[in-house]
C-alpha cells in the first residue's frame, strides 16, 4: 500500500468462513500449454479438478520455476473486479508456505477459505504473476480475502 494509504487502512477483510469451499482436488494431466504463463516461469504441470454443487472445477497448476520453487495456483472467479482483486487471487504457492496439504487418497486440498491476494492488489510497486486464462472458476467464490472498503485516496 502507497505511503499515504496506510493510515486509513483498517485491515484486511474477509468472507465469512463457508466449509463448502472446502475442496479436494483431483490430480490430472496438464490440459492446458501454458501459453499464458510468460517466460517460462510458471510452469503447467497438472489440472487440478473438483467438485462443488454438482459443478466442475478444473484448475492449471504451475510449478514455479525461479526463486522458491514450488507449486502455485492462482485463479479469478465472479467475484474478481468486484469484492476481490481484479486480477485474482492465489489458493497454493508453497514459496510462502501457503500449501493445505494432501488427502489420504492423493488430492491437494483446496480451501478457498484461505484465497488470498497478490500483492500488487495493496501496492502498484509490485508486480505479481495473475491467473492464466483458463483458470478462471464461473461461480463466484465468496470465501477467503475480500477487498477492503474504500477509504479514500490511498495514492
Amino acid at each position: 500500500m502507497a505511503p499515504r494509504g496506510r493510515g486509513a487502512f483498517t485491515g484486511t477483510s474477509f468472507f465469512p468462513y463457508d466449509p463448502s469451499w472446502r475442496l479436494h482436488g483431483r490430480v490430472a494431466p496438464a490440459s492446458g500449454d501454458g501459453a499464458n504463463v510468460p517466460d517460462g516461469t510458471f510452469v503447467p504441470i497438472a489440472d487440478l479438478v473438483a467438485q462443488r454443487d454438482g459443478e466442475e472445477i478444473r484448475l492449471t497448476l504451475l510449478w514455479v520455476d525461479s526463486y522458491g520453487g514450488g507449486l502455485f495456483l492462482p485463479f479469478r472467479d465472479g467475484t474478481s473486479g468486484d469484492a476481490t482483486y481484479g486480477g485474482g487471487r492465489y489458493l497454493l504457492d508453497q514459496a510462502k508456505g501457503a500449501d493445505l496439504g494432501v488427502t489420504p487418497s492423493g488430492d491437494l486440498v483446496l480451501d478457498f477459505n484461505f484465497a488470498y491476494h497478490p500483492s500488487c492488489a495493496y501496492d502498484s510497486r509490485w508486480i505479481c504473476p495473475l491467473a492464466p486464462a483458463g483458470n478462471v472458476i464461473a461461480q463466484p467464490v465468496r470465501a477467503g480475502e475480500m477487498l477492503p472498503p474504500p477509504t479514500g485516496d490511498q495514492s
